[in-house]
């Protein structure tokens, strides 16, 4: 299911937790991006203005393309054409706490989830993966191939 986050809607609502009030767009988007990574998706997150001069930090972002609306219009207007432009809107994802948004998004039987929701999913999401311990790797259980046994033994020049 793709995402349509609503960028500064969902940063205020993140800024707005004690923990995260430094937080800065890059940094969420970043979040944003390794929680989608997890859940194997994708996203587009837009936020109001022309934002910053460089915005090559927004460019390299796995999983995640970011837009800045520009002056002549609002982000909130180019989610609503996303939202109606989207061919299969019922499996589409609007994170958004906006009424407006939110209304867009269930005229189009979009999932819309308010941005404090997300955030603790994310954020629950991230922690577990993160506590998960990494996968053993299989020369545990099966052994050196001989090759790599070869190998060792030159290296620390034994005899086989």
């Amino acid at each position: 299911m793709p995402y349509l986050i609503d960028g500064y809607n969902l940063l205020r609502a993140v800024q707005g937790i004690e923990e995260f009030s430094a937080l800065t767009d890059i940094q969420m988007c970043r979040a944003v991006s390794d929680y989608l990574s997890s859940v194997r998706d994708h996203g587009h997150v837009v936020f109001d203005g022309v934002g910053p001069p460089d915005k090559a930090a927004f460019g390299g972002i796995p999983c995640l393309e970011v837009y800045f609306s520009g002056e002549a219009c609002e982000a909130d207007d180019i989610i609503e054409d996303k939202i109606v432009d989207n061919t299969a809107p019922k499996s589409l994802v609007v994170v958004s706490s906006d009424r407006r948004i939110r209304r867009a998004a269930a005229k189009r039987k979009a999932i819309d989830v308010p941005a404090d929701l997300f955030w603790q999913t994310l954020l629950a999401r991230l922690e577990k993966q993160a506590n998960r311990p990494a996968p053993e790797p299989t020369e545990k259980r099966h052994g050196l191939t001989e090759r790599e046994a070869d190998l060792w033994f030159d290296i620390f020049d034994l005899d086989q």
